[in-house]
């Protein structure tokens, strides 16, 4: 059993960058084959994919955010992270960390879930 949990700011200020991690219990993140990706939900709106990290390292953000995000890993603590830049009150969100079995960005073949961490951008 995969075992996911988002940990974080909750307050980032607009202009800054955003820095969550996904720590990662039950499977390497190195050897289990799957995307792990973050995930984000708007208020009222639905789930947006923002990117993943496959277990070889390659890395794969959504075309709308690829310019200001960045999806790395520490091995030795099984972690992933994600560093979204130049942070706008439209980044306000609940994020998620998620398994993902393939890596086609249009499918939402996600597995397991974290519980998700409120971000709010706002001065």
């Amino acid at each position: 059993q995969v075992q996911l949990q988002e940990s974080g700011p909750g307050l980032v200020k607009p202009s800054q960058t955003l820095s969550l991690t996904c720590s990662v219990s039950g499977d390497s993140i190195t050897t289990a084959h799957y995307y792990w990706s973050w995930v984000r939900q708007p208020p009222g709106k639905g789930l947006e994919w923002i990117g993943y990290i496959a277990h070889s390292g390659s890395s794969y953000y959504s075309p709308s955010l690829e310019s200001r995000t960045s999806i790395s890993r520490d091995t030795s603590k099984n972690h992933f992270t994600l560093q979204l830049s130049s942070v706008t009150p439209e980044d306000t969100a609940v994020y998620y960390c998620a398994t993902k079995a393939s890596p086609i960005i249009t499918y939402g073949d996600f597995g397991s879930w974290g519980q998700g961490t409120q971000v709010t951008v706002s001065s």
